[in-house]
């Protein structure tokens, strides 16, 4: 039942080098292990096993050290699943910062974004009034030759009476020199 514990305790112990290697008739005590010597982890209490004071031969037959071995097991079982509960504390307090962090970041974008979409569509906006002003202004210039060509045809029709009575006025002194010559 404990031996998942057990090895996961055992990987612990790996980093502490302070672990005793002696285990027969020994009994676990607590000891802090200092922090530099468990990544990721502050410092928490591993039982270490200490030689046993020799007991009496009456205290084995009543199942005292089995007891105590029992005890010593749920201690480092304890040990164990507070460490894992301090892990996914140490955990999800990393995600809440990771995420509150996210969070903030993409509120600033969002306000980036809007900012550009304002920019964009006042943009927009400009393009649109500058295109109903060229239109307009090109209404005008097509107005303003519209009445270019009617001034030119006037003038055309103009110039066109003008050489007519001037064609009149030279034909009339034609016919004037000649009567006169024709007459003296």
């Amino acid at each position: 039942m404990f031996e998942k514990f057990k090895k996961n305790l055992e990987k612990f112990r790996e980093l502490s080098p302070e672990r005793s290697q002696d285990d027969a008739g020994n009994v676990m005590t607590e000891k802090i292990v200092p922090v530099e010597s468990i990544p990721n982890i502050e410092q928490i209490k591993i039982p270490e096993r200490v030689e046993q004071v020799s007991m009496s031969q009456s205290g084995d037959d009543i199942g005292i050290k089995l007891l105590m071995d029992k005890r010593a097991k749920l201690e480092e079982a304890i040990d164990y699943v507070g460490l894992m509960i301090k892990n996914l504390k140490d955990k999800r307090t990393k995600l809440e910062k990771n995420i509150e962090d996210e969070s903030v970041d993409i509120k600033n974008l969002k306000e980036k974004l809007n900012k550009v979409t304002q920019y964009i569509d006042e943009e927009k906006q400009g393009i649109k009034n500058l295109s109903q002003k060229r239109s307009d202004v090109e209404k005008e210039a097509d107005d303003v030759a519209i009445i270019i060509n009617n001034l030119r045809e006037k003038l055309t029709s103009i110039d066109h009476i003008v050489d007519e009575e001037g064609n009149k006025i030279k034909n009339f002194k034609e016919s004037k020199s000649k009567m006169e010559s024709t007459f003296s």
